[in-house]
């Protein structure tokens, strides 16, 4: 990441930080901090900010996929797997990006991984 790049983050994320100090339930302002900690490698933050948005949005696929996300870039494997079914619970039907996510990859490496991919492979049989 060039520094031109780390700086423009930074500055989105210092803005955001304000915004969400004033109006700690703005969801939408929340998920751009979420991402953009994400992008800046600041995944702790990231995490918290998940979990927060996993209160304000219990019905939400995409809040728990993201959290599935950050909770595997902070090697919390067992809570990512958690967050993962529910997100596929709640209708998350991507298979082709949660295949190749990134952020997953260190989750889709761990033996726990193996079983979920089996529900997997039958939910994408059963969605067709």
């Amino acid at each position: 990441m060039s520094r031109a790049t780390r700086r423009d983050l930074d500055t989105r994320i210092e803005f955001m930080e304000g915004i969400v100090r004033r109006d700690p339930d703005y969801v939408d302002a929340l998920q751009l901090l979420g991402d953009d900690y994400t992008q800046r490698g600041r995944f702790p933050e990231g995490l918290r900010v998940d979990e927060r948005l996993a209160c304000l949005e219990p019905q939400n696929s995409l809040v728990f996929y993201n959290l599935a996300c950050s909770c595997s870039l902070t090697e919390q494997y067992d809570r990512a797997l958690v967050a993962l079914e529910k997100a596929m619970n709640l209708g998350y039907r991507d298979f082709a990006w949660l295949a190749k996510d990134p952020d997953l990859k260190k989750l889709r490496a761990q033996p726990i991984y193996r079983a979920f991919r089996e529900k997997l492979r039958r939910l994408k049989k059963k969605n067709g």
